[in-house]
């Protein structure tokens, strides 16, 4: 029992502390909590756990806790208000571009599909598409924790050396772009996964679209 009433207060203290950190998504003008907020939540809770197996007596687990929650909190929260404000750049920067980004945990990922990025089977990119990335690379220099990687895929049209050869180098063409916009190479990490890895179903031109993108996945930077 004693166990329960100690945690309740530093758990009540940072969900107080991390109430009403929301964002606007700009697609939908919807509110929605933050991947920082949450962090934040997970990173007090796991705090809390360490002070209370560290503490020896009731009052002292207590307050081991408290701390534990701020900064197990702070901890939580931090890499995910970075990530939190990057997807809020990019969703602003690419609105109305083709170029959906779309958030898993602490990783944003930006899929470009092939109609807007190359012409057929070729890996040069399209002179429309410039603009595009550069206001992707915007965003990149800006928040510089962060890794890139740039994958390229194809759909099944064609042979599997084709398809793995023409994935490696679009997405390859993306990342030099990228870089010869003042953008570190240290950051950078491109493959190709051919028609390995297909999101629609290739037997239709629609899903053949689809599946002929180049994603880059922005991941933080190990603390």
């Amino acid at each position: 029992m004693n166990f329960v009433k100690t945690s309740i207060v530093p758990l009540a203290l940072v969900a107080a502390l991390t109430a009403g950190c929301t964002t606007t998504n700009p697609y939908t003008q919807e509110q929605q909590t933050s991947k920082a907020t949450k962090g934040a939540l997970i990173g007090a809770a796991t705090g809390v756990v360490a002070g209370m197996l560290a503490g020896d007596s009731a009052d002292n687990r207590r307050d081991k806790a408290l701390v534990g929650a701020v900064i197990g909190g702070a901890t939580g929260g931090g890499v995910g208000y970075y990530m939190d404000v990057q997807e809020a750049k990019l969703r602003q920067q690419l609105q109305g571009t083709g170029v959906s980004v779309t958030r898993y945990g602490d990783n944003i990922i930006l899929n470009m599909p092939g109609n807007i990025t190359f012409t057929s089977a070729r890996a040069d990119i399209s002179a429309n598409f410039y603009p595009v990335l550069d206001s992707v690379a915007l965003v990149l220099k800006e928040y510089n924790k962060t890794l890139v990687n740039v994958t390229g895929h194809t759909d099944s049209t064609g042979s599997d050396q084709f398809n793995q050869i023409l994935s490696e180098q679009r997405a390859s063409a993306v990342a030099q772009y990228l870089m010869s916009r003042q953008l570190s190479a240290q950051r950078f990490v491109t493959r190709g996964m051919g028609k390995t890895q297909p999101i629609a179903d290739n037997a239709t031109e629609s899903g053949r679209a689809a599946n002929r993108r180049v994603e880059i996945t922005l991941t933080p930077l190990p603390q």
